[in-house]
């Protein structure tokens, strides 16, 4: 636990707040929309989360923030004390289990729970509309915010639809390797052809439907689709063979962190022959990249 320097009780420091975010397994889909051709994507929000807690110290002028790479962070808490006219001294701690820069919406998470710190520390009660006003002066953004799973427009860092919980879902992944800056993924241009973004009109239709009917044989076919369509734009190498384990072990289908470095197998724990297929996938997913990551999906329970 991160110990704030040069603090006494003398300081009177008077205010501190927490907030909290899950981070979410790539997408179960992203693409482009046919009609309005914009950018959006489906979040799969799993058990891991972003820590947020700031204190408000009247001795200070500025933000300190721990970790101090944590910059977009402290501008989030920076532009809100700004906004609500707060005194802009504190210090901001962060602490995550979100892996970074592999498609698990670290970065968003860090700032949606800082939002919910300060949020917190002042009584001000956010709207996630307001976390997006914020977060959109900073970078393109998952929709985090919401509490459960929503169809988002990434680049305007906007809410679509809001569609729902998971059903409770698996994750056996792998990572290929390295990084991957978000922010300079979604400045690439998108290769989809028309009758692809018709398609993606489609799958949203579905994964929608199946969400609401908690259907995991569905949800699975889309985000396997999603994987594929995407593999034009940033091709993962290890596909194929995760669809050829996927099949083989029975699981519900593929789904992949669309600007990040992972794909995983979905299963279902509610499957009778869960356990067995959870054993054999991360035999076949150790021989082929190694490391083998088990997540969870998360379906709204407790408080954020």
């Amino acid at each position: 636990m991160y110990k704030f320097e040069n603090m006494t009780q003398s300081q009177s420091i008077t205010k501190i707040g927490t907030g909290k975010a899950f981070g979410t397994f790539g997408e179960l889909l992203q693409g482009v929309m046919s009609k309005c051709d914009l950018d959006f994507l489906v979040t799969f929000p799993i058990t891991c989360f972003a820590h947020a807690t700031f204190i408000s110290d009247p001795s200070r002028s500025d933000v300190e923030v721990s970790p101090s790479f944590k910059s977009k962070s402290k501008k989030v808490a920076e532009l809100l004390l700004q906004e609500f006219g707060l005194h802009r001294g504190g210090k901001l701690v962060i602490e995550s289990d979100i892996p970074v820069g592999k498609g698990l919406a670290s970065s968003s998470a860090d700032l949606v729970a800082t939002a919910r710190a300060i949020s917190a520390c002042f009584h001000l009660s956010l709207t996630e509309e307001q976390m997006e006003n914020v977060i959109r002066q900073i970078e393109p953004s998952d929709g985090v915010m919401y509490s459960g799973v929503v169809s988002f427009y990434h680049k305007r860092v906007q809410l679509k639809e809001y569609i729902g919980d998971l059903p409770p879902l698996t994750v056996v992944s792998i990572d290929e390797g390295g990084q991957m800056d978000t922010i300079q993924f979604n400045k690439i241009p998108k290769p989809f052809s028309t009758k692809e973004k018709k398609e993606f009109d489609v799958l949203l239709d579905m994964i929608t439907k199946a969400i609401r009917e908690q259907d995991v044989e569905m949800i699975g076919e889309v985000a396997t689709q999603s994987a594929i369509l995407n593999q034009m734009l940033r091709p993962k190498k290890c596909l194929h063979d995760m669809i050829r384990i996927c099949n083989e072990v029975g699981g519900l289908g593929i789904i992949a962190t669309h600007s990040g470095t992972c794909l995983g197998i979905l299963l279902s724990p509610n499957d009778q022959g869960y356990q067995q297929k959870l054993l054999i996938c991360q035999e076949k997913l150790q021989q082929l990249q190694g490391h083998v990551g088990i997540y969870y999906s998360w379906n709204g329970t407790g408080a954020l």
